[in-house]
């Protein structure tokens, strides 16, 4: 069984969807890997390192013409055009619901195994990229606000005087907002933390930060742990009592999303405007339309003297490490997808496992 890595193509993406680690793992379970040429060197993972693993460096048709194709990011009209026939494809389609390139993969009887619809069961935890890449953009999150706001994170005494802390608010308590929460609070600011599930304030507090309490009339606690969308009274409500925390903020890092729906807006231009010139505003939701009207999707914008950051792939950004975790996901992923045969993997059938049934798109 041939499993193939290709070059991600789309612009300002460093990640590779498999490591020389896990390839290494693969070639001991029987399967031939072929990488396309480059793939992993933008990640810090270069072609020798995956020959002396056990893959074979190829060409890009090569690596497309396998039985399992691994791939980061949303496949294009050129990639469903030279994916083998009655193959399968494992990565995130960046979609919800059915798509054009569902519709061609299907043509060519292909099977779609899209990352997004892994079930969020504890069985599935080893394998949700959706979690592990949160949380490297969580990390990265405050690494860029660290670096973009003009004074310290922590209280520094020194000869010359001293300094307060930052005071930071991190809003939503996924993953991504408990991995930003927990960044802060090492860096030494002083954190703030809010979503609308009441269940996360314990997981707040665990973390050292404080959490902001809200009286919305309602929770925002939808399926599957995700946040839902609230009436738009409870937003009215929580955009007038959250204006007042934040506009004392010096840095805000944003994460609340909502599967397949515009972002909520969380942080309003009167609040920016509030703001202390050279606060700092980290929008994690920018790719979903913000949730400060004032992002600009992958721009660094200053609005009212505060920088406004709208990047919208961080995880890119630590690709070594994010390629790591995503080919670990994958290769667990695999790991329940087929059997030891006499002659190599197996493949199962994908509809007789919870997990690999629901994914499939």
């Amino acid at each position: 069984m041939k499993i193939g890595v290709p070059l991600e193509t789309r612009a300002g993406e460093a990640r590779v969807a498999s490591t020389p680690e896990v390839v290494k793992k693969f070639a001991g379970k029987g399967f031939e890997v072929l990488v396309e040429r480059g793939a992993g060197v933008r990640a810090g993972y270069p072609d020798a390192e995956f020959e002396a693993a056990g893959a074979r460096v190829t060409d890009r048709a090569g690596a497309y013409d396998v039985d399992l194709l691994l791939k980061v990011r949303r496949p294009d009209a050129a990639d469903v055009a030279a994916m083998r026939a009655g193959g399968i494809y494992i990565g995130l389609m960046e979609g919800c619901g059915e798509d054009e390139m569902v519709t061609a993969m299907r043509a060519k009887d292909i099977r779609v195994l899209a990352m997004e619809r892994m079930p969020r069961t504890s069985r599935a935890q080893s394998m949700d990229v959706l979690s592990s890449q949160a949380n490297i953009a969580g990390y990265r999150a405050v690494v860029e606000a660290a670096a973009r706001y003009g004074r310290f994170f922590p209280m520094m005494m020194t000869s010359a005087g001293s300094a307060k802390p930052a005071r930071l608010v991190v809003l939503g308590a996924g993953v991504a907002g408990l991995q930003a929460i927990a960044t802060a609070r090492r860096l030494g600011a002083e954190v703030f933390g809010y979503d609308v599930r009441p269940e996360t304030r314990e997981q707040i507090l665990s973390l050292g930060a404080k959490p902001i309490d809200l009286d919305l009339g309602e929770a925002g606690s939808g399926e599957g742990g995700y946040a839902k969308e609230l009436s738009p009274e409870a937003k009215a409500r929580q955009q007038a009592a959250l204006a007042d925390q934040l506009a004392r903020a010096h840095v805000i890092i944003t994460t609340a999303q909502i599967p397949c729906r515009p972002a909520p807006v969380l942080v309003t231009e009167e609040v920016v405007q509030r703001l202390r010139p050279g606060s700092v505003i980290v929008d994690l939701a920018a790719g979903s339309g913000g949730n400060c009207p004032l992002t600009v999707a992958d721009q660094v914008v200053e609005r009212h003297g505060v920088v406004i950051v709208g990047h919208t792939n961080y995880p890119s950004m630590v690709a070594a490490d994010a390629s790591a975790f995503f080919a670990k996901n994958l290769a667990n992923l695999i790991e329940i997808m087929v059997d030891k045969g006499d002659a190599g993997p197996v493949l199962k059938d994908l509809m007789q496992d919870d997990i690999t049934a629901a994914m499939l798109g």
